[in-house]
């Protein structure tokens, strides 16, 4: 998997040869809602994905025909982020509290402002433009959300003085 000057690099996936580029793969994700995480993922365009969604939109190859490692090491490879799942049973089973997670959770929505997200615990699950489309996905996906909502598009909106919260 040399890389080349511009970026590029040369994959064989599946006995197939691909050249790849980061911007070609953010391009093809930009639209794409990531489906569910299992336990690896990417970082693309801010949002986590996982590692055979994305080589599968890349190269429009069917997932069985490669491995999420191989995957993992394609996106790596072109700069993207990848990483673990902490064990689902650390993560707290009742909604998060406003400041509760030391700022983790404002960091996490961060990439997501204006957009419509289902978040469980301080992970978020989706994003997208429409309630609708979030609500579709939860759906589609059979997942459990602790909830649901706008991130706000204003840095200085401060929803603790709307509900008169002290924190």
């Amino acid at each position: 998997m040399a890389q080349s000057p511009d970026g590029s690099i040369r994959v064989t996936v599946a006995g197939r040869e691909f050249g790849l580029t980061r911007a070609m793969v953010e391009e093809r994700l930009a639209d794409v809602l990531p489906e569910p995480l299992t336990d690896h993922f990417v970082v693309v365009g801010g949002r986590r994905f996982p590692p055979k969604q994305v080589v599968a939109l890349a190269t429009g190859l069917d997932r069985a025909d490669f491995t999420t490692h191989h995957a993992r090491r394609v996106l790596r490879r072109l700069g993207f982020p990848a990483g673990r799942r902490s064990d689902p049973s650390d993560s707290p089973s009742e909604p998060a509290r406003v400041g509760s997670h030391g700022g983790a959770q404002a960091e996490a929505l961060r990439p997501f402002i204006g957009k419509w997200v289902a978040v469980k615990g301080i992970e978020v699950l989706v994003a997208a433009d429409t309630p609708e489309e979030v609500v579709s996905w939860v759906e589609r996906h059979d997942v459990y959300a602790d909830g649901m909502f706008r991130v706000p598009e204003d840095p200085d909106f401060d929803v603790r003085a709307i509900l008169g919260i002290e924190i």
